[in-house]
């Protein structure tokens, strides 16, 4: 009897072990989610710009830390990524000529960022290179450095940033994210009236206390409209009819243009 009753004790202390592991395994994490204002853009003759709000809310979050302000919320846009060269261009006896080219694969035509803070206050430096958080580290990443040295490489990096941050297609912004209540937060993003059209990726970053968390993401499509929507459909499918309609409109208005302006 001894025998039986410490073999049920055992197994009863077993399953109770058993238990306790279950009940520390299914102790909730923190997440989050997020959803879009709208999931496609028309851009037409007249755009000049919009604005996309991205929405979120924490799950499980933890109250210490909310009273704390110790989590970070960081939302990109990425545009359509294509492969792109950069060169650069000196003046020898007054003709400019290409001295040096560099290629950046996968690059985000467009770039957009909104972060509760100053990106070096969220992470640490390598952990939001390997996210490619910010728009100089997905320059780097998208960079295929061969023949050139190390201070040619971050010339040309820095040529590309400052390009695209001049034409308006990568901006960065920071404590513009807006936490509505203890677990609601909103993003709004800029977008440039030169928005490239296609696929884009919203994606947002849950950081807590310096530590990376979730990510999570959306997909938003740009589509053309109007007139401009009809010639580009059309070129692309008939394009050598396209191009001849173009050689003879060509034609056409230079023929036209003579006889308006004709002196005899």
């Amino acid at each position: 009897m001894r025998v039986e009753s410490l073999r049920a004790w055992l197994a009863a202390l077993l399953l109770w072990i058993a238990c306790g592991g279950a009940a520390v395994a299914q102790v909730p994490v923190e997440g989050f989610e997020i959803g879009l204002s709208t999931n496609e853009i028309t851009v037409g003759t007249n755009f000049g710009g919009s604005r996309l709000v991205v929405f979120g809310a924490l799950d499980n979050a933890d109250l210490r830390v909310l009273r704390q302000g110790r989590y970070d919320i960081v939302v990109v846009l990425e545009g359509p990524r294509r492969n792109v060269v950069v060169r650069q261009r000196d003046r020898v006896f007054g003709i400019w000529i290409n001295r040096g080219s560099e290629q950046f694969d996968a690059l985000p035509l467009s770039y957009a960022l909104a972060a509760s803070r100053p990106l070096r206050d969220i992470a640490p430096a390598s952990v939001l290179r390997q996210l490619n958080i910010g728009a100089r580290n997905e320059v780097l990443r998208a960079q295929r450095s061969t023949d050139n040295t190390q201070a040619e490489a971050d010339d040309y990096a820095q040529a590309m940033l400052r390009l695209k941050t001049q034409s308006n297609l990568y901006m960065e912004s920071f404590g513009t994210i807006e936490f509505v209540s203890q677990t609601l937060f909103r993003a709004s993003l800029v977008l440039s009236s030169d928005l490239p059209v296609g696929r884009h990726t919203v994606r947002a970053y849950l950081f807590k206390e310096g530590q990376f968390l979730r990510e999570r993401s959306e997909e938003l499509w740009v589509r053309k409209t109007g007139i401009e929507n009809d010639i580009s459909v059309f070129a692309a499918s008939n394009g050598a009819l396209y191009g001849l309609m173009a050689v003879l409109l060509a034609v056409a208005t230079g023929w036209f243009g003579r006889v308006l302006f004709r002196r005899d």
